[in-house]
């Protein structure tokens, strides 16, 4: 991937993504897990690979920034959904972790991209609901290699949208990025 230099343009980019990201999170009666964080800590991974706190930075302001709107919201009563809760460091965690996948990942192969898009939402599936499991919250599974197969079916219409949502705005993102390189390259 060709380094890429940080000027006020791309700052300013990054800055609207989260923004718009964290305000779309927050949209009332989108799909439960129809969102674009994890989208963004995989293109922030592949984007920037030699800038490693950039890539960890960009999914958790997003993140973030959605959950304090969220908690202005709860505060408010605007919202049944609280902002901020017990536990939710791990989702934190996984969020940012997905831009290692990134890493991987790059820019430049549609293959690579295609699988990180697919693999990032089926490990942040597997590994939040068995600590869901693990914790014994959620609808308190029983702790049996049949309780977790239970947390995992209970978690599947989350899986689907997520990974659903993962592969559109990865397709944006990644699409968009490559149109704009193509762009600048024919220019200059």
């Amino acid at each position: 991937m060709a380094s890429m230099k940080f000027n006020r343009s791309i700052v300013i980019t990054l800055l609207v993504l989260v923004a718009l990201s964290a305000l779309y999170r927050i949209i009332p009666g989108r799909l439960p897990g129809f969102a674009p964080q994890m989208a963004i800590a995989l293109f922030a991974g592949a984007l920037f690979q030699k800038n490693k706190a950039w890539s960890f930075a960009l999914p958790l302001a997003s993140m973030f920034l959605s959950d304090a709107l969220y908690q202005l919201l709860y505060i408010n009563g605007l919202s049944s959904i609280p902002g901020f809760y017990g536990g939710q460091w791990i989702n934190y965690l996984l969020i940012a972790s997905l831009a290692t996948i990134g890493w991987w990942m790059g820019t430049a192969k549609i293959s690579r991209i295609a699988t990180g898009l697919l693999a990032g939402p089926t490990a942040f599936f597997l590994v939040s609901n068995f600590m869901v499991w693990i914790s014994g919250g959620g609808y308190h599974r029983p702790i049996t290699p049949g309780g977790l197969m239970m947390c995992y079916a209970d978690g599947l219409p989350f899986y689907n949208t997520g990974l659903l949502s993962t592969v559109v705005f990865g397709a944006f993102l990644f699409g968009g990025y490559a149109f704009i390189r193509r762009s600048a390259v024919k220019f200059a």
